[in-house]
């Protein structure tokens, strides 16, 4: 890993700020690490070690700004900078602390109409008991639903074979998983990993350019995944699906929205893979299967609602 290590955070719109706040750092257990002079939030997994992986900012409308990966230094990312400008992309140059505890950002949009950001510097949140003799988890990880790190998005929008050319041939990602369309050709959708995740962003094909489907946070069990369910119905959440098994990538998942309508998912699981590895495909027929595995059927809400 020498490129790009890992995705490193998320900016969501929310439209009432308590509400999310309430709901991110109460219910799913994150924590509040932070707020900034533009009102944002700052939240991190209670296993992270970075100052934050999710800022939240009051809009009027809900949705993500930017998806940001961590690189592995100052040279990869004046390196990949160049190589996207070289690819006919536009970059920006975004200074040091405009996001707290964080160094210079590379921003630039993608043919789906989102906003993916590179940077390398963010600071270190741990402590004594994180790098001296720690323990196996501490009190954090009893509040809430509590994840271990925020995982992945999947992101709507047009032109997604443009998008995989981007993250495989400049940023060294690579196909993991995809559906193919009825026409037995055209991708519907893809996963992609720059690790050996089975997927560290994921894309699917729709007309509206800049969606987000879900941020995704990793739990580390399937019985952490079913205590989620009960603090989600605890607390009044909307579930969209599961508790449930994915086809594609096999992880253990319950999907739900925010006070906002922001989908976010807690997961579990999913295999290892590895680039030299071939992708695998879920025709068109067993899309239903591929999604949710035991159901074996598309739900209709989880195609058609995004923000």
């Amino acid at each position: 890993m020498t490129g790009v290590l890992r995705p490193g955070h998320a900016q969501l719109r929310v439209l009432d700020l308590e509400e999310g706040i309430n709901h991110y750092g109460k219910v799913l257990g994150l924590v509040e690490t932070g707020r900034d002079s533009q009102g944002r939030v700052y939240f991190k997994a209670w296993d992270e070690r970075d100052h934050h992986s999710l800022i939240l900012r009051e809009a009027d409308s809900a949705g993500i700004d930017f998806f940001g990966f961590k690189v592995a230094d100052q040279a990869t990312l004046d390196k990949l900078d160049r190589d996207l400008q070289a690819y006919g992309l536009k970059t920006e140059r975004i200074p040091a602390g405009d996001l707290l505890e964080t160094g210079e950002r590379v921003r630039f949009e993608v043919p789906s109409g989102h906003l993916i950001e590179l940077y390398w510097e963010k600071a270190d949140y741990g402590n004594d008991d994180t790098y001296t003799n720690p323990p196996p988890w501490t009190a954090e990880a009893e509040h809430g639903i509590a994840p271990i790190r925020l995982d992945h998005c999947l992101l709507y929008g047009p032109d997604i074979e443009k998008v995989q050319d981007i993250f495989i041939k400049v940023l060294g990602f690579y196909l993991v998983e995809r559906v193919i369309m009825e026409d037995g050709e055209t991708d519907l959708a893809i996963w992609l990993s720059c690790s050996i995740k089975a997927h560290d962003i994921a894309f699917v094909r729709h007309a509206e350019p800049g969606k987000l489907h879900h941020v995704s946070f990793l739990l580390e069990s399937w019985e952490k995944v079913l205590r989620a369910a009960d603090i989600m119905s605890m607390n009044k959440v909307s579930i969209d699906i599961g508790p449930t098994r994915h086809g594609i990538t096999r992880g253990t998942t319950i999907y739900a929205f925010d006070p906002s309508g922001n989908r976010f998912e807690t997961f579990c699981g999913g295999y290892q893979c590895y680039p030299d590895w071939k992708p695998v495909s879920w025709t068109w027929d067993e899309v239903g299967t591929g999604i949710f595995y035991h159901d074996r059927k598309l739900n209709e809400r989880f195609l058609s609602v995004v923000t």
